[in-house]
């Protein structure tokens, strides 16, 4: 007696659902785990784990930050590239802040809130002030000019809100009114420069208004060649980024032979060690493993307790 249509199709489809499930759900993952174990691949297979005394340490592959339970950079390691990935280097919130060029202007936060000691959610910084923050901050612990263009000597973005009547290019020629944006009252005592164009630049003020002006931001005098790298004041794509680039290790050599109490020249030995060069020869840029960099250090220049 010849089957009903129906049940032949159903059993062809039961039948190509095991020989699938046993292909993709155990043959292959099987035969890729066993390649996966092959000498030379074993370990990136299981994470490009990086030991240290024994006890694994991290991964080559993925940042972390170098810094003491108060966020302080530890003076005796290389520190980092900043991080966006969550409180930092955090695999499960990898990203980047998604901020642009054009993020030149701070939310303020409410003084009230921070008078009594609590965080304002709804203050926020925009990219400019974190790249001037970064970099004055790099540049005192560096003990070398952290100053950026477009920056303030205080470590915020140098932008102003230009009033009055605009010509058909936009300019103010004559301002009735000018703002620093990312400077707040009450948090600094004066703004970053006194007048512009014969007015007197006054401080922000939480909650006002400042939509109706020009954004008009000021370069300043520093210098075109920043003394601190691109790398030590942006965080990566991923937040993740286990690299710096030679020239932000170069910076941090001799902080770190001072803490150790080694010369400069054993210090970049190290570094040059742990430097890679440029995928099959001719992508991306020549970079540092910050970890292996500082696992290195401390098995041949342990900080004396």
């Amino acid at each position: 007696m010849r089957m009903p249509t129906w049940i032949r199709r159903h059993l062809a489809a039961l039948r190509a659902l095991l020989v699938f499930t046993v292909l993709l759900g155990a043959v292959y993952p099987l035969a890729v785990f066993a390649v996966g174990q092959l000498p030379g691949l074993n370990g990136k297979a299981d994470g490009s784990l990086v030991k240290s005394d024994g006890r694994v340490v991290g991964s080559r592959l993925i940042g972390q930050s170098f810094t003491d339970a108060n966020g302080d950079a530890l003076r005796q390691y290389f520190q980092s590239r900043p991080s966006n990935a969550g409180d930092g280097y955090d695999p499960t919130s990898s990203g980047a802040s998604n901020l642009g060029p054009e993020s030149v202007v701070d939310t303020l936060p409410d003084p009230k809130l921070i008078a009594a000691g609590k965080e304002d959610g709804n203050a926020a910084q925009s990219l400019l002030t974190q790249i001037c923050e970064r970099g004055k901050a790099v540049g005192e612990r560096e003990g070398v000019d952290g100053r950026r263009p477009f920056c303030t000597p205080g470590g915020v973005g140098a932008v102003l809100a230009v009033f009055g009547t605009r010509t058909a290019d936009g300019t103010v020629p004559a301002p009735t009114r000018v703002v620093s944006l990312n400077e707040q009252d009450g948090v600094v005592r004066a703004p970053f420069m006194a007048t512009y164009k014969g007015v007197k630049v006054e401080l922000a003020r939480y909650g006002e208004d400042y939509a109706m002006g020009k954004v008009v931001p000021i370069r300043g005098n520093a210098p075109d060649k920043p003394a601190v790298p691109a790398d030590a004041v942006t965080a990566s794509g991923s937040g993740l980024d286990p690299h710096i680039s030679p020239a932000y290790a170069t910076l941090q050599v001799k902080r770190v032979a001072t803490a150790r109490g080694i010369s400069t020249a054993q210090v970049e030995e190290l570094v040059k060690a742990n430097r890679t060069g440029r995928a099959l020869g001719f992508m991306g840029e020549p970079v540092v493993n910050v970890l292996t960099l500082n696992i290195a250090l401390d098995e041949r220049f342990p900080v004396q307790k």
